[in-house]
C-alpha cells in the first residue's frame, strides 16, 4: 500500500510585504489558525536576517527555535520542523537537550531538521566561525551523531574532530524519538551523511530531473553503507506554489511573489498542480513543504487543501 502524501506549510520568518512587528506576528497567527485542520506540518527557517537578498537586511526576522517552540505551544495540531537548522548556531549537545524538552512538552510533534549552514554574512556578524563547506558538512555529521547518542544512551560520549561530549546526560529522553531530517544536496558528502544517519531528507526547489539525480546518489550511498534506501523519508520544499481555477489566475498569484521562479515554481489549476507534484511523488517524495505566494491571505492554501491534497 502506498503511503499517504503529507503537506506542510512554510511559515515566513520575515515579511515580503510592509508588515512589521506585531502586525507580522498576527499575520502568522491568523494564517496557521485558518489552516490548522488542513495541513500536517509547519516549518520555519533558521536565519538571523532575511535569507532572500532582495529584501532589506534590516527587515524584521524571527529566530527559528524561539519561533518554533512558541508556535508549537499555540497550535497543537501541527507537527513542527525547521528548514533547516544551521548546525553551527547551537552546540549539538545543547540542541539535543532542547529537542528532547520540545518533544516532551509538545507531545511528540518535532521533526529535527538540520543542515550545514551557508549564509556567511550572518555567521560573521554574529561571531561564528565560517569554515569551508566541507568542514561545515562534517561538523553537521558529527552533530547528528551526538544528538542521536544523547537521545538513546544513558550517558553519551563522543570524540570527533570538531565536537566532543563526555558522559553527557539528556533526561528525559524524547519519546518518541524525533525524526532527524538532513537538508542539502551535496552528492559526495551530505548525501552520504543522509544515508548514514538521517531519518528524513529534504531538498528545496529544483526540477524533478535534478531531484532524481540526487536520489540516485543517495541510493548509491545507501548501498555503500548498508542502509535501506526506502527507510529514508524523502521531502521536497518549494518557495512558490500557486493554484487557481484557471492557469492565468494561478500565474497572476505566483507572479505577485518575488520568490516566483518560472523554471521551478508550481503553478496552475488543481489538475495541473497535481500533475507537477506527481513528478515528485513518482520519485518517492512523501512530504511536501509549501510556500504560498499570497500570504497572509489563506485562499490559495485553502484551495490547495480542498482541491489538490485529496488527490494524493
Amino acid at each position: 500500500m502506498n503511503k499517504p502524501i503529507k503537506f506542510g506549510l512554510r511559515v515566513p520568518a520575515f515579511p515580503l510585504n510592509s508588515s512589521r512587528g506585531t502586525a507580522f506576528r498576527d499575520e502568522i497567527f491568523h494564517f496557521l489558525a485558518a489552516l490548522e485542520e488542513q495541513y500536517a506540518s509547519a516549518w520555519v527557517a533558521d536565519h538571523f536576517v532575511p535569507w532572500y537578498t532582495e529584501v532589506d537586511i534590516m527587515t524584521d526576522t524571527l529566530e527559528a527555535w524561539t519561533g518554533l517552540t512558541y508556535l508549537a505551544g499555540k497550535f497543537e495540531n501541527y507537527d513542527f520542523g525547521t528548514i533547516v537548522l544551521s548546525q553551527s548556531y547551537r552546540n549539538p549537545a545543547l540542541l539535543a537537550k532542547m529537542a528532547a524538552t520540545f518533544q516532551l512538552l509538545s507531545g511528540g510533534r518535532l521533526i529535527l531538521a538540520i543542515g550545514a549552514g551557508w549564509k556567511e554574512d550572518e555567521y560573521l556578524a554574529y561571531g561564528y566561525d565560517y569554515p569551508s563547506t566541507a568542514t561545515r558538512i562534517h561538523q553537521m555529521g558529527e552533530a547528528v551523531q551526538i544528538i542521536k547518542k544523547m537521545w538513546t544512551e544513558p550517558k553519551a560520549t563522543f570524540h570527533g574532530r570538531y565536537y566532543h561530549v563526555e558522559d553527557a546526560i539528556c533526561q528525559p529522553k524524547p519519546d518518541p524519538l524525533p525524526p532527524v531530517m538532513i537538508g542539502g544536496g551535496g552528492k559526495k558528502i551530505t548525501l552520504r551523511y543522509v544515508a548514514q544517519f538521517a531519518d528524513w531528507w529534504n531538498f528545496p526547489g529544483g526540477t524533478p530531473a535534478f531531484y532524481a539525480e540526487l536520489l540516485e546518489s543517495l541510493r548509491e550511498h545507501c548501498d555503500s553503507v548498508g542502509r535501506d534506501y526506502s527507510e529514508i523519508v524523502k521531502t521536497w520544499a518549494i518557495e512558490c506554489i500557486a493554484v487557481a481555477n484557471t492557469h492565468a489566475a494561478a500565474l497572476e498569484i505566483a507572479q505577485s511573489s518575488p520568490l516566483y521562479d518560472p523554471d521551478t515554481s508550481i503553478v496552475g489549476t488543481p489538475e495541473e498542480v497535481e500533475t507537477q507534484l506527481r513528478r515528485f511523488t513518482d520519485l518517492g517524495v512523501e512530504h511536501f513543504i509549501l510556500r504560498f505566494p499570497d500570504f497572509p491571505k489563506t485562499g490559495t492554501a485553502e484551495l490547495f487543501a480542498k482541491e489538490v491534497a485529496p488527490r494524493f
